[in-house]
């Protein structure tokens, strides 16, 4: 495998000097600078290429969520564009984190607050009915549509795409048994993938190396018209798996562990605890009697890592082809994930860790080497795609277009970030502060600018009574039941939720 032989000039990346020259060097096209005209600015729209990555979280090298993180060509990509550097999902969870990126709308009007089958999500829901999803507009718009891997929850619904590659089943390849982790939690809990270790033997036998050959395929050949080009990548969702080599670039000896504090959640409403029930998971505490938490880590970044490589793999197929100057390319992943912070190694949490995503977008028109502080919603990727694409807007989008952000400086306008997870839990993230609002009235208040890690909870102080209301404002003013296809089996809080709703 060459990939991993190229770890020391991965490495080299994480130099200041080579940041800096990363910040003006572009991958494969020649950005221009937006000037405030309807984009593009081309005679023809661009392509797009959408790249979903699962359970990746601020573990990157150019966001720096890792000191150890080697992830040389995502660092690339955001240099010859713009990263969101305080991005956030709309649910810590796959399935509706994707719903709402999908359909443009939040989890709270669609009730889609769990998983949901791909081909239900319009199916008895009133606010999906007759929803386009994101790349069915493109579709209608005249674009060739082609989608690989996991996108939606599964893949897509049947017939979105002209071309579809499909998804290989689960998560495999598996080993006959598992290494570590067995991932039960007891009766009434789901049980968990999580596991970690080297396998297989070779990146050819991984499905997110397969999806890129499928992509790397398709734009070596020749379209009459703009083309929608989605590759969605497993690693790093659980399990942790990816062959040896992967594992070499991070020696456990030298690997950093994330911050934590054992009595950190004594100051949280009860229900937060309800939500974070989750015994199927390790432990913080559990890996570190066991000294497994540094395996832990080195298992993830090994898995990012190879992602990594893959995304690079990808890039250079559509540098070396004839798009490569007019194509949009915007990489994603749908939440955040927890590596021991807040005592477990999961994401299914309102808190930072959990919502935090990489969110880049770089092509012809955007420019290069610019990193952008505003909290900004995933919700913003449909309006925005169809505003750089110089297509209609859908009035039915309830995100707001990044273009503003993406023209200019960074202005005065109002920013904020809106998580959901189960029916009226929310998280409000501004610039400095962190909110969020429980179903039962519990509250929890974190101020970025002293406190990081969240680890105080500054709710229940007077003083901060008033900065309380002003992000209380944001909080969504629609929060439908459960849909009826839409649930969450995993743990007893959100099965108990939906049922209270039925009984009522």
């Amino acid at each position: 495998m060459q990939s991993p032989t190229l770890s020391i000039s991965a490495k080299i990346f994480h130099q200041p000097i080579f940041q800096c020259l990363l910040l003006i060097v572009s991958f494969g096209v020649l950005p221009g600078v937006l000037n405030g005209q309807n984009l593009p600015l081309d005679d023809s729209n661009p392509n797009v290429l959408f790249i979903a990555i699962d359970d990746l979280n601020d573990w990157l090298g150019v966001m720096g969520g890792h000191p150890d993180a080697i992830t040389p060509h995502m660092d690339k990509l955001a240099a010859s564009g713009i990263l969101f550097q305080n991005a956030h999902c709309q649910a810590p969870l796959c399935g509706p984190s994707r719903a709402s990126i999908m359909t443009g709308l939040r989890p709270s009007t669609t009730g889609i607050y769990g998983m949901v089958d791909d081909n239900k999500i319009k199916l008895d829901n009133p606010a999906t009915a007759d929803i386009i999803f994101l790349p069915e507009y493109f579709k209608q718009q005249g674009y060739h549509t082609m989608g690989i891997g996991k996108l939606f929850h599964h893949h897509a619904p049947e017939g979105l795409f002209d071309e579809s590659g499909g998804r290989a089943r689960g998560f495999g390849p598996l080993p006959e048994e598992r290494f570590v982790w067995d991932g039960f939690g007891g009766e009434n809990y789901g049980r968990t993938s999580t596991d970690w270790g080297a396998f297989p033997t070779k990146d050819s036998l991984m499905p997110d190396y397969q999806s890129v050959q499928w992509a790397a395929e398709r734009l070596g050949r020749d379209y009459d018209q703009p083309f929608f080009l989605a590759v969605g990548f497993l690693r790093p969702h659980v399990p942790l798996y990816v062959p040896q080599p992967w594992f070499d670039l991070y020696p456990t000896e030298k690997l950093s562990l994330p911050s934590y504090r054992a009595d950190d959640l004594t100051d949280v409403p009860p229900v937060a605890h309800k939500i974070n029930d989750l015994p199927m998971m390790p432990s913080t505490e559990w890996a570190i009697k066991s000294g497994s938490w540094d395996e832990i880590i080195q298992a993830y970044l090994a898995c990012v890592s190879f992602v990594d490589y893959q995304v690079g793999q990808l890039l250079e197929s559509l540098k070396k082809s004839a798009y490569a100057d007019n194509t949009i390319i915007v990489l994603w992943s749908d939440h955040g994930y927890r590596l021991g912070e807040k005592g477990t190694f999961a994401k299914h949490a309102l808190w930072e860790e959990a919502t935090h995503t990489p969110l880049i977008f770089s092509g012809p028109n955007i420019p290069a080497g610019k990193v952008v502080d505003e909290p900004v919603e995933l919700l913003s990727l449909y309006p925005t795609l169809l505003e750089l694409a110089g297509l209609p807007a859908y009035e039915r989008n309830e995100g707001r277009s990044l273009v503003s952000l993406i023209q200019g400086p960074s202005n005065d306008e109002d920013w904020s970030a809106v998580t959901t997870f189960g029916r009226n839990n929310h998280a409000v993230r501004t610039k400095n502060f962190r909110y969020i609002h429980y179903e039962d009235g519990g509250e929890e208040l974190y101020d970025h600018t002293t406190d990081p890690q969240e680890w105080n909870n500054l709710a229940s102080q007077v003083k901060y009574q008033s900065q309380k209301e002003k992000l209380s404002k944001y909080l969504p003013s629609t929060n439908v039941p459960w849909n009826t296809h839409s649930s969450y089996t995993f743990q007893p809080y959100f099965v108990e939720q939906k049922a209270r709703e039925s009984e009522n």
